[in-house]
């Protein structure tokens, strides 16, 4: 197999939007017709998405987002993978493109200081800097800057009760933090509300996590593990490669070759970390999707519910 086939883009903007519909027509028909797949959020607010296509369909992609001024460069970026990491094309109209749920919240009004990948080690290795992950629980399990602290949250969210938690517990607004998240998106509604609150000093990694492994040598790294990616990747290491990882298609957590020899661990059904919370229906459900997925294996078609990741190795 040809090495790099594809190319796959992570991006967003934060851009008043109108005709969603329209949008999403134009999206739609552009995207199919260059072969490329993923899933694209659109909102009022603006888009997000991450595609996987061919290098120059994802170079023509990004033309038509500059055409439509919905292309930031410090908010698009690409890496490579040897296989197709999703098995089709979704386009949603949403209330948000990342879900915080909080009315306080606008990043084109208010957010924090970008700080780029090359000034980030010197930022974070101050121990008066509190180094916040703003990503969910099980993405923070594989991978994390040393010494970041996660409000042990398990969906975005869940993150402003917790910021409503750091206030009653009287954490000093003048007090420096340092947040970050897989491709900066995130970090553009926390930074947004915790400035709305009043915390003064607030500082998010430019381009996220991946922008920081793409631009930082991994000699002079303060990354520890990899980064969970929301493609059949499952995650990425410091030269943005295809990690370790494979995932559960129970729960869709990042899971070991350890987490696969245990005996709660059915390949397509269930895993240690959802084993005893799924019910038996389920747990059939998710055989029978199994069973299909690989009668198309042997039939050598794409089955819908495939989950390629079980192939990349």
């Amino acid at each position: 197999m040809k090495k790099d086939l594809f190319r796959v883009a992570a991006f967003y903007s934060f851009i008043g939007l109108s005709d969603l519909l329209q949008l999403k027509k134009e999206f739609t028909k552009f995207l199919t017709n260059q072969d490329i797949r993923g899933t694209v959020l659109i909102a009022s607010e603006g888009i997000n998405g991450t595609l996987a296509g061919k290098k120059s369909s994802i170079n023509k992609f990004k033309n038509l987002l500059k055409s439509k001024n919905l292309y930031e460069a410090k908010n698009f970026k690409t890496s490579k993978c040897e296989f197709d990491p999703f098995p089709r094309l979704k386009i949603k109209l949403k209330d948000e493109i990342v879900t915080i749920g909080n009315k306080l919240v606008d990043p084109k009004k208010i957010v924090g200081e970008y700080i780029p990948p090359e000034d980030w080690n010197q930022l974070i290795a101050d121990v008066e800097v509190m180094v916040l992950d703003t990503r969910n629980t099980y993405e923070y399990s594989i991978g994390s800057f040393k010494n970041a602290i996660q409000p042990d949250t398990t969906n975005f969210r869940e993150f402003p009760a917790w910021l409503e938690r750091v206030e009653e517990s009287g954490l000093d607004k003048n007090k420096r933090v340092a947040m970050f998240c897989t491709g900066g998106i995130r970090c553009e509604k926390a930074s947004s509300l915790m400035r709305s609150k009043g915390f003064e000093n607030i500082f998010h990694l430019q381009g996220g996590i991946l922008n920081y492994l793409e631009k930082i040598n991994q000699e002079d790294s303060l990354w520890k593990g990899e980064c969970f990616v929301f493609d059949n990747r499952v995650a990425v290491n410091h030269k943005l490669q295809v990690g370790s990882y494979d995932m559960c298609h129970g729960c869709r957590m990042p899971i070991t070759e350890s987490d696969k020899n245990s005996e709660h661990y059915e390949r397509g059904i269930s895993c240690p970390n959802c084993f005893n919370k799924k019910t038996l229906d389920q747990k059939n459900r998710y055989a029978e999707r199994q069973k299909q997925v690989d009668l198309a294996k042997l039939r050598n078609e794409k089955h819908i519910g495939t989950n390629f990741v079980l192939n990349k190795k």
